[in-house]
């Protein structure tokens, strides 16, 4: 495998929004959950976060997020994902079309 057979940072971040967090019934990108992620010849590594370190449906988020990246990752090429919780995730961090969602301008306000 080489280098150029992996997808770029933005093609996974696309991917990753068919990730819905289903309390907010937003996709994880836009909700600003994803924080970094890394790739390397071998691995794909995301760090995120959950809107709350209590939110009981971490498990079956990442899983997905191992689901959706399997198809974007050649044979052989694993995927990590670590539940990281600094920063703590806040309202600011969701995109503008986050925002949008929740119909909040710039400042999060209704």
């Amino acid at each position: 495998m080489t280098a150029t057979s992996l997808p770029t940072e933005s093609a996974l971040r696309e991917r990753l929004r068919r990730v819905i967090d289903p309390e907010a019934g937003l996709n994880i990108v836009d909700l600003g959950l994803v924080y970094r992620i890394d790739i390397a010849p071998a691995r794909v590594r995301i760090e995120m976060t959950m809107t709350s370190p209590a939110c009981p449906l971490g498990e079956m988020i990442t899983d997905e997020v191992k689901e959706v990246l399997a198809g974007a990752l050649p044979a052989g090429c694993a995927t990590e994902v670590a539940l990281v919780w600094e920063p703590p995730w806040e309202q600011s961090m969701m995109t503008a079309a986050g925002r949008k969602h929740f119909g909040w301008d710039d400042n999060g306000d209704a």
